[in-house]
C-alpha cells in the first residue's frame, strides 16, 4: 500500500506510507493529488523543483504538500509522481520534485480541490514494518 484517504467530519486525510520517510513523504503526496485528479491521466512530462524546510519532520510534511499545492496553482499542473530528499542539520530540508504536466480537465477529470494541508491529524508512525505520516487537507 502506497497511500490512503482517512474518513473525516468535514475535511479529507491522507497518510502516506513507504520503507523510508522519503517515500511515505512521496506517497503522502500522491495520496493528496488523487483526492483532485485521476492520477492515471497525468502524464510525467514536467518536473517542478521544491525546496522547503521545518523544525521538525512533521512540519516539514505539511510544508511540502503546501508548497506542491502553491507550485499546481501557479504552473496550473496536475503532478502525479514525487521524488524526496531529507536533510537534517539545524533544522530539516526537503528537496524534490513533482512531475506531471498542464492541467487538462478534459483528461485528467478534476475532482475535489484541496486547498491545503493542515497541522490537525498530524502523525508519524509505523504501521505493517512501514513507516508512514499524515494530515488533514482543508479541501
Amino acid at each position: 500500500m502506497e497511500y490512503e484517504l482517512l474518513e473525516h467530519e468535514a475535511d479529507i486525510g491522507i497518510r502516506g506510507y513507504g520503507d523510508t520517510i522519503e517515500e511515505a513523504f512521496e506517497n503522502g503526496a500522491k495520496a493528496m493529488f488523487s483526492i483532485m485528479v485521476d492520477l492515471k491521466k497525468v502524464n510525467s512530462q514536467k518536473n517542478v523543483k521544491i525546496k522547503c524546510e521545518a523544525p521538525d519532520i512533521e512540519a516539514l510534511f505539511v510544508e511540502w504538500l503546501n508548497e506542491l499545492l502553491t507550485k499546481k496553482d501557479i504552473e496550473e499542473m496536475s503532478f502525479s509522481r514525487f521524488k524526496v530528499k531529507i536533510h537534517k542539520n539545524d533544522i530539516y530540508t526537503l528537496e524534490g520534485t513533482g512531475s506531471g504536466e498542464k492541467f487538462d480537465q478534459k483528461k485528467h477529470k478534476a475532482k475535489i480541490e484541496v486547498k491545503a494541508a493542515t497541522y490537525s491529524g498530524l502523525k508519524i508512525g509505523k504501521k505493517d514494518e512501514k513507516i508512514f505520516i499524515q494530515c488533514i487537507v482543508d479541501v
